[in-house]
């Protein structure tokens, strides 16, 4: 059985097209801007379109209302998919959402995200594989799949195995948020601009573009509006706690990995260090164990090739590896459970399986990595 989507209505993506800027409006508010299966192909389709259009030199994506960019996938709907015995139908909005992401990231143009609000799984998908990644003071940057009996995925994966000092693990096991200043300094965002000047950097680039030629001239103008609204972004709090963070996740399993953070919690000579483990600890353990070791080996694969890849290229490292992971999810006990019990009956109890990190073998988790019965994703 083959999903066929529901194009996106008239009304859930804004498009508006001027001075050789394309504007891009996720508007969808009362979900966070949550990503729709028509969502995510009438933006591919778009951008598909606008890297032919001459008339278009730079593409700005912004998220409507005042929370945020995006909250990521619209999961409840692909629920509804599993627990009705078609999980290939999960996966065709997979296919076409990450399809969607490798284009950002190849996207031949200065691709703008502003990066305000809250940016979580889908959201990061729409905005960190871009080539100007604008965050601010209200960025609250997630990756909360753990959380869901999923995995970081829309390309995520890559970025938080490049992340320094094992931050990316921390990130993607915990799916504790990143402020703006996170972002940046973890190489998720490029630049802090306040809020409060996006409309200006919107005008802004607008007048520089009206009258800028194609190619390098265009990113040099666009590196320019942005240098001009740029503020330092300060100190990012995930890096005052990275030498203990680095030392706990430097481990290659997620049993490991929580035994060192509670041995920190237990030993060292910091208080707040201490409360930082124990609480690190008592999340990770809430989290899917399914997940959060899966997580962890899905990183550790990635960190070992991000020497041979850039940006586009570990993109599309990161998409392929995360297909054949959400193959297996999907198919499993935990992704349905943990959208049931975070979205759907939201008693925030959900019943793992199995329910400890320690119970998760060697051989459940390789076996996530095996290939997609969905067949490979392909990308072009």
């Amino acid at each position: 059985m083959t999903d066929t989507p529901q194009p996106a209505s008239a009304d859930e993506i804004l498009v508006e097209t001027a001075d050789g800027v394309a504007l891009l409006t996720l508007n969808r508010p009362h979900a966070l801007n949550a990503l729709s299966h028509g969502m995510v192909v009438a933006i591919r389709e778009r951008l598909e379109d606008w890297a032919q259009d001459d008339a278009v030199r730079a593409v700005v994506v912004r998220g409507a209302g005042e929370r945020g960019l995006c909250a990521g996938g619209d999961v409840v709907s692909l629920r509804q998919r599993i627990v009705a015995g078609h999980p290939e139908e999960a996966m065709e909005y997979f296919r076409d959402e990450y399809r969607m992401n490798h284009l950002i990231s190849v996207f031949p143009k200065p691709y703008v995200a502003f990066m305000d609000g809250f940016v979580l799984g889908g959201g990061v998908g729409v905005s960190a594989h871009g080539t100007h990644r604008v965050a601010t003071e209200r960025t609250r940057l997630g990756m909360p799949e753990t959380g869901i009996g999923f995995t970081p995925d829309v390309g995520g994966s890559w970025l938080l195995a490049r992340a320094p000092h094992r931050l990316g693990r921390h990130l993607g096991l915990t799916s504790e948020f990143a402020t703006g200043a996170d972002a940046v300094a973890l190489g998720f965002a490029d630049v802090l601009v306040p809020s409060g000047s996006l409309d200006a950097v919107l005008a802004d680039l607008r007048a520089a573009l009206r009258d800028a030629d194609a190619g390098q001239e265009t990113a040099d103008a666009v590196d320019a509006v942005l240098a001009r609204h740029a503020q330092d972004p300060g100190e990012a709090p995930l890096l005052t706690a990275a030498a203990w963070l680095e030392q706990a996740y430097g481990h290659d399993t997620a049993a490991e990995v929580i035994a060192a953070l509670e041995a920190v919690a237990a030993e060292h000579e910091d208080e707040a260090a201490r409360e930082h483990a124990r609480t690190t600890a008592e999340t990770l353990r809430a989290k899917s164990p399914t997940s959060v070791a899966v997580t962890l080996e899905a990183l550790r694969r990635l960190e070992a090739r991000t020497g041979e890849a850039g940006r586009r290229e570990g993109a599309r490292l990161g998409l392929e590896q995360e297909f054949d992971v959400a193959a297996h999810m999907v198919r499993g006990h935990d992704m349905p459970e943990g959208i049931r019990a975070q979205l759907v009956d939201k008693d925030r109890s959900p019943q793992w399986s199995p329910a400890r990190v320690e119970d998760v073998t060697a051989e459940d988790v390789a076996a996530h990595f095996a290939p997609a019965p969905d067949g490979p994703l392909r990308l072009g």
